[in-house]
């Protein structure tokens, strides 16, 4: 995801240092290039040879070494940068930077690099809402500095509060959402349904369905990564929402019918991937649920057709994309569905196809336009998610 990419961790003194061995180790299985900075107080928490280890390059900290690669290495490192990560962000460093010092390697670069630029601060919760601190924060962030907000919870000192530096993956994730992918999606409104309804039958049992909304996660995170505004309507799903997109948590056909058809208006394309149930009960109330014989009987109604709604309503240059799991006849009754409810694509498979059905993180889909039929090969969901995109741009 990162092949080609060159990252350089830039690593300040605080006790978090130790979380940024991780964020290298991840970086680097993601296929990145990682260069490792450090501040002098930063090796009395974590030892350089920990981060040359794992990146295979020197780790670089003293701005006067002569055993470096570039000639001029701060300028050398800089030029090939696609994005600086400072973290942990001390006061120390931060309140330098945003005055414009360059007294050491780590300081020297960034000042140097034209690339995007993060920022993590971790330090005592006292000393980050310090007005001086706080003042210097917002200075980076008008310079066009992204800042990563700290974590709440237990300090280094045994104190609760904001300060700490976020998990690994954070870090990470917000570093894959500046370069993995070409921002071909910027300026764009996308709305995603992903997961599973339940329709309640009493305050115990409902009816719901085996999705487990790991496509339509898919594809809200494949969106948000290209640079797309998006809005992800939720039902149950066995997987965490991705970082960075609006999320609209409902439990029933009807509150997503609610939330999604509130909202179509303002968006440029619509993609439904969850799984709705087709029918609810008349009622939950205790006399509409008949008991015979030990069985129960439950009058049933059918559910809105969201995608039907979508299509009568659908404006000008906005785009429908709908997903359609069939057991027989895929293709023919996915592409009636195209035409019936005013859809521009249909991501069609079947539930007899291998690595296809419900809860995989694979998948095999068809897609269906006016135009004719793309069959996609066996491929992950994130995988399809991004050719569901690029089919999408060409409508």
């Amino acid at each position: 995801m990162l092949k080609g990419k060159t990252v350089v961790l830039a690593v300040t003194g605080s006790i978090a240092a130790y979380k940024m061995a991780n964020v290298a180790r991840m970086l680097k299985k993601l296929g990145a290039d990682v260069h490792v900075l450090m501040t002098q107080n930063a090796t009395q928490f974590i030892n350089p040879i920990t981060f040359e280890t794992l990146t295979q390059h020197k780790c670089l900290i003293d701005t006067f070494d002569r055993n470096f690669q570039y000639s001029v290495e701060h300028v050398a490192l800089a030029k090939a940068a696609d994005i600086v990560l400072i973290a942990p962000a001390s006061a120390n460093v931060i309140g330098k930077i945003a005055g414009g010092i360059a007294d050491d390697m780590l300081t020297t670069t960034v000042m140097a690099c034209p690339c995007k630029k993060l920022v993590a601060p971790a330090m005592n919760h006292n000393m980050l809402h310090n007005p001086i601190v706080e003042d210097n924060i917002r200075k980076l962030a008008s310079y066009g500095y992204g800042i990563i907000n700290a974590d709440t919870g237990m300090l280094a000192n045994g104190d609760i509060g904001d300060g700490r530096l976020p998990e690994e993956s954070v870090l990470v994730e917000h570093i894959l959402k500046e370069i993995a992918f070409e921002k071909d999606l910027e300026g764009k409104k996308i709305l995603v349904t992903a997961g599973a309804t339940r329709e309640p039958i009493d305050p115990v049992r409902f009816i719901t369905n085996h999705s487990s909304g790991k496509m339509g996660i898919a594809m809200a995170r494949a969106a948000m990564m290209r640079g797309a505004q998006v809005t992800l309507v939720c039902a149950h799903c066995e997987v965490k929402p991705p970082m960075f997109v609006e999320v609209v948590d409902v439990q029933t056909a009807a509150e997503m019918f609610e939330a999604v058809t509130s909202r179509a208006d303002g968006q440029d394309i619509i993609i439904k991937a969850a799984a709705v149930a087709d029918y609810t009960p008349a009622s939950t109330a205790d006399s509409k649920l008949k008991k015979s014989d030990g069985d129960m009987k439950i009058d049933l109604v059918r559910t809105k057709d969201i995608l039907k709604a979508l299509g009568e309503d659908k404006r000008e240059g906005q785009l429908i994309c709908g997903f359609s799991m069939e057991t027989d006849n895929v293709i023919d009754n996915s592409r009636a569905k195209l035409e019936k409810k005013n859809c521009d694509m249909i991501c069609a498979n079947s539930l007899r196809t291998q690595g296809a059905g419900f809860g995989t993180d694979t998948n095999v889909i068809t897609m269906i336009t006016k135009d004719g039929c793309d069959e996609l090969e066996l491929m992950s969901k994130e995988e399809a998610a991004h050719k569901i995109l690029d089919k999408l741009l060409t409508l």
